[in-house]
């Protein structure tokens, strides 16, 4: 089971961005929006580090598209604005004149970037063509908002948008994102399923959409990451037109993937505890935290000694700081450091002086560890190794007892109401069976496994709701 909070997660949630000034949402006063202050900008950014890497080592190239829509060019792919025309942000004056044309405020930049391929791409030679970009967008969300999981402004939207010559290409694609953000989220020790989203719920001007989603302690879903099979839905309204290799002429295909803040806000929800925030060593803004321990007539000596360790450290690469605050007291630091989710904390007092020594002390399970300042760094380093695994295994354990799969309504009810999480029930096929389901269950269809990543037996398991032979498992949830 996911750890205690001390409080109903939600609660839990807003309290720990505000006390460990990580996000201040609500008192911008626009609705939906949100402000990143400096210490989550840091998580943030180290975060984004890891995708980075990522999308650069297998080819993706960074771009930056504007940030305003002409209201032809987003309108262009109709199913696409359907999608989307109810949360667009216009903009129809610049100063007190009226444009010819609105603007929109990027929802999401399919069409925008298909529009500027037309004039760049003209051959197979030129493909795959893989870019990303790392921006903020604009939807008018109409539910009620949240901190970084339902926003206007979502501001860490990284999406990636690909060029290929054939379906196939697209397709080895699709499986190449997969694995990129199955590696991503793995990094982050944030647990998941991977499913083929209904026909009903994928992203508009898709074939089909694979999601990512994963649990926050309340026992809802929650998608961190989605991958889109475009075909050439925007290729052939915006004229995106290739030679092939065999000489003929035509359109190009496509995928699109993204992520957003929502990681953040998993990273901080999955491994956080009732103290507060608990870090993966590789993504916390300050991976050490040293406190001195001394009266006043100490105080010179542990202070000079303070100041080697934290050379030792910050010469090593790691992310240190020295907590030399004299109008506070020790104890005081450990619950404020703790709230901070710090993955170590270092102890120095006048024995580890004495000593050559220093006194580390584990976020995640508070393990107290006395290293020589000899081995200090290769021993932080280390500790921090175990306590990224040891935060993805208890995820993944908390995350795997909640997903269930049952052969009836009944068991699936009762699996909701008193554990909550996923359940997995046999589906023939049939969008009306997994729409009553859906209304049965007061929860939301997710999907199907994806084929060929995971392997699904029904044997002779039956839908539940006309008795037909399943064809798959079909999951469901609560979700935000």
């Amino acid at each position: 089971m996911y750890r205690d909070l001390g409080k109903p997660y939600t609660e839990w949630f807003d309290w720990v961005l505000e006390e460990a000034e990580v996000y201040d949402y609500g008192r911008y006063p626009v609705k939906g929006m949100g402000v990143w202050r400096p210490y989550g900008f840091k998580l943030r950014r180290y975060i984004l580090e890891i995708l980075r890497n990522l999308l650069d080592s297998t080819g993706h190239e960074e771009i930056l598209l504007p940030l305003l829509i002409p209201q032809p060019i987003l309108a262009k792919e109709s199913e696409h604005i359907r999608g989307f025309e109810g949360q667009v942000y216009w903009v129809t004056h610049g100063g007190y004149e009226p444009l010819d044309v609105k603007l929109a405020l990027r929802p999401t930049s399919e069409t925008p970037l298909s529009y500027m391929e037309s004039f760049w791409i003209k051959s197979y030679k030129q493909l795959p063509k893989k870019y990303y970009q790392i921006v903020s967008i604009f939807r008018y969300e109409t539910k009620a908002t949240r901190a970084m999981l339902r926003v206007r402004e979502v501001t860490t939207f990284k999406e990636a948008h690909t060029v290929h010559e054939d379906f196939e290409d697209a397709e080895r694609q699709v499986l190449e994102a997969i694995e990129i953000y199955s590696k991503f989220f793995d990094e982050l020790g944030i647990p998941y399923v991977i499913s083929k989203r209904p026909e009903w719920d994928k992203f508009a001007g898709a074939i089909y959409t694979i999601a990512f989603d994963t649990l926050l302690p309340d026992g809802k879903a929650l998608q961190i990451g989605t991958v889109h099979h475009l075909g050439q839905n925007f290729t052939k309204v915006f004229e995106v037109r290739i030679q092939k290799r065999d000489g003929t002429i035509d359109y190009a295909w496509q995928t699109s993937y993204g992520v957003s803040e929502r990681v953040v806000a998993t990273v901080i929800s999955v491994h956080g505890d009732k103290y507060g925030l608990v870090l993966p060593f590789k993504v916390a803004p300050i991976q050490v935290v040293i406190i001195p321990i001394a009266t006043k007539e100490q105080r010179k000596e542990v202070m000079n000694y303070v100041s080697k360790v934290y050379e030792v450290l910050k010469n090593s690469g790691i992310r240190v700081y020295i907590d030399d605050r004299e109008d506070v007291t020790p104890g005081e630091k450990f619950y404020y450091w703790d709230l901070k989710g710090v993955p170590i904390r270092a102890d120095v007092g006048p024995k580890e002086v004495k000593e050559g020594t220093v006194t580390l002390v584990r976020r995640d399970n508070k393990e107290r560890i006395k290293v020589t300042i000899n081995t200090l760094s290769s021993k932080v380093l280390e500790v921090g190794r175990a306590i990224d695994e040891e935060l993805r295994r208890r995820a993944w354990e908390a995350f795997k007892s909640r997903i269930k799969r049952v052969k009836d309504l009944n068991e699936a009810k009762e699996f909701l109401s008193k554990v909550k999480g996923i359940v997995e029930i046999p589906w023939c096929g049939n969008e009306s069976c997994a729409l009553k389901t859906s209304e049965e269950l007061g929860a939301d269809a997710l999907g199907i496994p994806v084929s060929g990543i995971e392997e699904v037996s029904v044997g002779d398991d039956v839908c539940p709701i006309c008795g037909a032979k399943a064809v798959t498992l079909m999951r469901y949830a609560k979700k935000y």
